[in-house]
């Protein structure tokens, strides 16, 4: 049993018998004495991708979710499937585009850090690391004496995301790139 209070970003937890990965927290504390700290929460369903806002008290709990979690490599793309590798056993799956459609933007062949939520032998989801890095394919010319601080500029990263990155930034420069909310944190 997972108490509220206790809840991280990542964790699943199981919501009307159907896994739900926590996507976003935030915490209301109470302006008034005696008031209880309210922790609102966004779930995301593993297998539908549906997302469930829920308002909790400290002391509610959720049952963890039953699965298994696998370290797997992202291999390649063949028609509308997408092949990852467990990287224990070296066993292949194989995903429609339709379960990974999120994950696409980010995925790059050989790419690993990759986790795959499985349950009953089936493959339920999977969890993109939060951070990885992408090469910059196309963009505007860099800037001479362009500052660190200034304006920014689009840039086409190689898996054909399209990122807003510093106007210092140029072609086949490597950046690292939020999964959570497709933004440009650093160079890598």
């Amino acid at each position: 049993m997972i108490k509220a209070c206790n809840i991280k970003r990542g964790d699943v937890v199981d919501i009307g018998g159907l896994p739900h990965v926590v996507e976003s927290l935030s915490v209301q504390s109470p302006s008034a004495r005696g008031g209880a700290t309210l922790y609102k929460v966004r779930f995301r369903n593993v297998q539908t991708k549906q997302k469930v806002d829920q308002s909790l008290r400290g002391d509610d709990g959720f049952q963890e979710a039953d699965f298994d979690t696998l370290e797997a490599q992202y291999l390649y793309k063949n028609g509308d499937q997408y092949t990852f590798m467990d990287l224990t056993d070296y066993t292949q799956y194989d995903l429609p585009e339709n379960e990974v459609e999120e994950a696409v933007p980010f995925l790059v062949e050989d790419m690993e850090g990759i986790t795959l939520l499985m349950s009953d032998g089936r493959i339920l989801g999977l969890q993109m690391p939060d951070v990885v890095e992408l090469q910059i394919v196309e963009c505007d010319p860099s800037m001479r004496g362009a500052s660190a601080t200034s304006r920014t500029k689009p840039a086409k990263l190689q898996t054909g995301l399209v990122v807003q990155v510093p106007e210092y930034m140029s072609p086949e420069e490597v950046v690292r790139v939020d999964t959570r909310t497709s933004e440009f944190l650093s160079r890598a």
